[in-house]
């Protein structure tokens, strides 16, 4: 089956040289110049990756993940040619799967891009289980939904990642690099206020379960059943 990705990008030539890499590798492309370009596509394509730029005409690149987060967990990269640590931090806690900092390199992207989309819909990098349950809290592998308490919640792929990844090893401390290496794969960008703003979203989002997530000062975090 072919991916579909949406690359969301005002400046034409920057949005061409994207495209063109994603087309080489048979993915499907859709695009859009500005914000409500997107949402619109989104709304009416089926698309399992979101390229997009922070800094866009008509609405921004912040306002287009928060709405997207409210009906999807399709993976996101958000693209800046801004620095700041802040900004980093508010597309992760906005629902961000990843961050890249122009200039950049098209050939990173597409690889960033393929371990999102390989991680988020290949059946290869299932648990030999297709579930996992533990203290009021289920996950189903196969369709990566979560459950709380017969409750579906929305996680992102990242926080999907991390949940499952700290489950499968309930008691096991993990640390931040670990987890990095895991979710991430690659020469990480940000630190650990980037694996903590996220734990921190997983959390507000499990509520009362919220406790099985343990921080282990200095040394990173586990889930204790």
């Amino acid at each position: 089956m072919k991916r579909t990705i949406l690359i969301v990008e005002d400046e034409d030539i920057l949005r061409e040289i994207i495209k063109d890499y994603f087309l080489n590798e048979k993915y499907e492309v859709l695009e859009a110049r500005d914000g409500k370009e997107a949402l619109s596509l989104f709304e009416e394509q089926e698309v399992h990756l979101v390229i997009l730029d922070i800094m866009l005409p008509e609405v921004d690149g912040w306002s287009v993940c928060r709405r997207i987060r409210k009906t999807s967990n399709v993976p996101i990269i958000m693209l800046t040619a801004r620095v700041d640590e802040d900004d980093t931090l508010l597309g992760f806690e906005l629902g961000a799967d990843d961050y890249v900092t122009k200039p950049y390199s098209p050939p990173i992207l597409l690889a960033r891009a393929k371990r999102l989309l390989d991680s988020r819909y290949s059946l290869s990098e299932q648990a030999s289980d297709d579930k996992l349950f533990c203290n009021g809290i289920r996950v189903h592998f196969p369709s990566r939904t979560v459950t709380v308490e017969g409750a579906d919640i929305n996680l992102t792929h990242t926080e999907f990642e991390i949940l499952t990844y700290l489950m499968k090893n309930q008691g096991i401390v993990i640390t931040r690099e670990q987890l990095i290496t895991k979710v991430w794969g690659y020469e990480f960008f940000g630190d650990d206020r980037t694996v903590n703003s996220h734990i921190r979203n997983l959390r507000n989002k499990l509520r009362d379960k919220s406790k099985y997530i343990i921080t282990v000062v200095r040394a990173g975090y586990k889930f204790e059943g």
